[in-house]
């Protein structure tokens, strides 16, 4: 089976995460996967090394100063479609909304749903969750959303994680100094700064944290996206400054230095208001680290009573303080056990049945 995975940017973001370990799980598996990808501001390759049995297809695309975001998101989709060749394959899956405007004819996996008011943005949404022949999510909470919305009945499939990779940065002795000598003692949160991620009630809860808790700082990791959220970001450091919270932002951390800044740190917090999987939150628990996440459905169900939870920022805050003050031992091992549970062979096994079970039709020409 020739399959192609598509992704959108070759840069450390959960769903090119979840593109690369699926590609490589799938490729264990005997199936013959290349994965496409724009290649944005000169990148040669991906943020990590990847399998070299996996096919990398890179599709140069050029930065643009003062080039709005609806532009810039349809000049991506130009860009893959240009290149893309469906042909050679037997499945086609896109990962994302610009991947799923660019192919013909694909399987789609709906991470999370979004809302969007650039007029460009709300029609690439909506084509990218109607056009697909077949759809995927990784949770139940978010496969009801799309039914609700559209009628449409997704496959669940969770994510893996590779959590063996994180728990191993625990006896890290020497990476996790390195951190602790740079940053002392941390709340850690992975996604930029961002609405989706909220970060402003992040800023809020750590005003309270540190009332009590001066030792403890707010890292901040991670980012890269195709979106504009430079406005927001303005509000996050004015609001910031105003509670006298200095966040330390560390943009993309380099992958082989993740697994220690994670284990690292003393409580690791998740107040995302739209997630589908929520794959950082679960490093962090392969990691033993205590996770707060923001109170939502989907959270729930991915990671039940292994974490708490919070609804604002000073029930947020209140939790980080109780996750610094005094791990819960049998939470942390529970929470390892979820991570474990999750692996990349047991997604690949179920998308090889998923893609078996869909009619052998190849991509219509474009």
């Amino acid at each position: 089976m020739r399959i192609a995975l598509l992704t959108y940017s070759t840069r450390p973001r959960g769903g090119v995460v979840h593109t690369l370990a699926l590609a490589e799980a799938l490729i264990e598996l005997g199936a013959d996967v290349d994965v496409w990808s724009l290649a944005r501001g000169g990148d040669a390759g991906f943020f990590r090394p990847v399998d070299p049995r996996v096919g990398l297809r890179l599709v140069p695309f050029a930065d643009r100063d003062d080039e709005s975001v609806g532009a810039r998101i349809m000049r991506s989709i130009d860009a893959l479609a240009s290149a893309f060749a469906p042909e050679a394959y037997d499945v086609v899956h896109a990962q994302d909304c610009i991947s799923a405007n660019a192919v013909p004819r694909c399987v789609r996996t709906i991470h999370h749903l979004d809302q969007f008011s650039t007029p460009e943005l709300v029609a690439c949404h909506e084509r990218a969750i109607t056009r697909p022949y077949a759809h995927v999510c990784v949770s139940r909470a978010v496969a009801d959303e799309v039914h609700a919305g559209w009628g449409i009945s997704p496959a669940v499939i969770p994510n893996g994680v590779d959590s063996g990779r994180f728990a191993a940065a625990i006896g890290d002795r020497r990476g996790r100094g390195a951190w602790a000598d740079r940053l002392g003692g941390y709340v850690l949160a992975v996604g930029g700064i961002e609405p989706r991620k909220g970060t402003l009630e992040l800023v809020e809860a750590m005003a309270q944290v540190q009332r009590r808790r001066r030792d403890l700082r707010l890292v901040i990791a991670g980012g890269e996206t195709l979106f504009d959220y430079r406005p927001y970001r303005d509000a996050v450091f004015a609001r910031a400054g105003r509670l006298d919270v200095d966040p330390v932002v560390l943009g993309p951390v380099e992958h082989a230095a993740l697994p220690a800044l994670v284990a690292q740190a003393t409580a690791f917090a998740f107040p995302s208001t739209k997630e589908g999987f929520g794959l950082a939150a679960m490093e962090a628990l392969a990691a033993g680290v205590p996770v707060v996440l923001r109170e939502l459905p989907v959270l729930r169900e991915v990671f039940g009573s292994t974490v708490t939870y919070a609804a604002d920022a000073s029930s947020l805050a209140a939790r980080l303080e109780d996750a610094a003050r005094r791990p819960d031992e049998s939470r942390r091992r529970a929470g390892a056990g979820l991570a474990r549970s999750y692996t990349w062979e047991r997604a690949a096994r179920a998308h090889l049945a998923f893609y078996a079970e869909r009619p052998a039709v190849r991509p219509d020409a474009r």
